[in-house]
């Protein structure tokens, strides 16, 4: 098992990340590695539109690894962990509307400078009387420090930044408390294909980079559950190429994936039954259908079956009123005895990979009684 880290190695990790990030990064273009680039997932139109009204200095300084972009968020207080120079937030703070509210904490306080400077500007440029927007200086592993009380978030979101970290088992605790119950943490990180020993991480370029911070992906799965999360899902991943000939060969044959993952916190006891369910289009720029993850698309009303995890989530979450759901089998000739059936995918964000460059893999919500498709007679 990963080992936590000691208080003196934690304050050496904060230190080195605060001079990577304060100062020996002024801008994307001076990371030596790949790791820390955006995926190449085409990014929905409503997203660019709200991306396209951020300060470019605020942009200058986004070191994603991925795509932060949770749904159904009107009206949602969100926290995004290791914000940076706020580029996540002013994304978000349009998306949750002047009666929502996004806060961003980060250790590092010439990120936040940035981050702050633009506060008037971007409220002006969305047309909000008031700043729906905030900024925390603290650590993501001691939110109780930086004053975030228990149960007072919807959503928090993260990019990139808990292989920063030198105790994510903490980074997952306090997110966890900080959660509303049916809240939600859905976040993009690099991770490993195997534990990175000491030696590597050690090496505070490559930390610094994104790279030997990183979980082995199966630590992450162990950890989340251990907090009290839902069985973790997997949105999304792609490889990571380091792009660097110097740090490759200190790397040796270590592989990286960027991946997105959404954890859930469900009263225990949840009941936990296989559903079917039709999602009804209502959620701002996904009317007509619904990537939840990468095993489940939901189109509009269509009928869909689900595992007893997600039917959990749908109903215990602010996912609620988006879907009908109804037990399996009750009713079925409501959908008239035919409905779509998930695709079968790996918690693996490695094998992931493998499956969606894979011809084989079919979209999950084909035509009726396709390959995935099941009917009844």
């Amino acid at each position: 098992m990963a080992e936590a880290a000691s208080d003196k190695t934690v304050t050496s990790v904060y230190n080195d990340v605060k001079e990577y990030y304060g100062k020996t990064l002024k801008q994307k273009s001076d990371l030596k590695s790949n790791a820390c680039v955006p995926s190449a997932k085409p990014v929905p139109a409503y997203v660019r539109k709200v991306i396209a009204e951020i300060h470019p200095d605020v942009v200058a300084k986004y070191y994603g690894c991925g795509l932060v972009l949770p749904e159904c968020l009107e009206g949602c207080r969100v926290l995004d962990l290791g914000c940076g120079s706020g580029r996540d937030c002013y994304m978000l703070s349009q998306l949750v509307g002047e009666n929502g509210h996004v806060t961003g904490i980060d250790m590092t306080e010439a990120q936040l400078e940035v981050a702050r400077e633009y506060i008037d500007y971007h409220m002006q440029r969305f047309g909000y009387k008031n700043p729906n927007v905030n900024f925390v200086q603290g650590y993501i592993e001691a939110l109780v420090e930086a004053g975030l009380e228990d149960k007072s978030y919807d959503i928090i979101i993260s990019n990139c930044v808990v292989n920063l970290s030198p105790d994510k088992s903490s980074v997952l605790r306090e997110a966890y408390r900080v959660l509303k119950d049916g809240g939600e943490l859905y976040f993009s990180d690099v991770y490993s294909d195997a534990r990175i020993p000491e030696h590597l991480k050690a090496n505070k370029t490559l930390w610094g980079e994104c790279l030997s911070g990183a979980l082995w992906w199966e630590d992450l799965i162990r950890l989340a559950e251990e907090v009290g999360f839902c069985k973790p899902r997997l949105v999304s991943a792609s490889i990571i190429t380091v792009g660097n000939t110097e740090l490759e060969n200190i790397l040796g044959d270590y592989k990286f994936v960027s991946a997105t993952y959404r954890l859930f916190k469900l009263q225990k006891g949840s009941e936990k039954k296989p559903c079917l369910v039709m999602y009804n289009g209502d959620i701002t720029g996904i009317e007509e259908s619904f990537e939840f993850d990468a095993q489940y698309a939901f189109k509009v009303d269509k009928v869909m079956e689900v595992d007893g995890d997600v039917a959990n989530i749908l109903r215990n979450s602010r996912f609620s009123e988006e879907f009908t759901v109804q037990p399996q089998g009750v009713n079925a000739a409501a959908s008239g005895g035919c409905w779509a059936k998930p695709k079968a995918v790996s918690l693996n964000p490695f094998e992931l990979v493998q499956q969606l460059g894979s011809a084989s893999v079919s979209p999950s919500t084909g035509g009726c009684c396709a390959g995935q498709e099941s009917c009844c007679n």
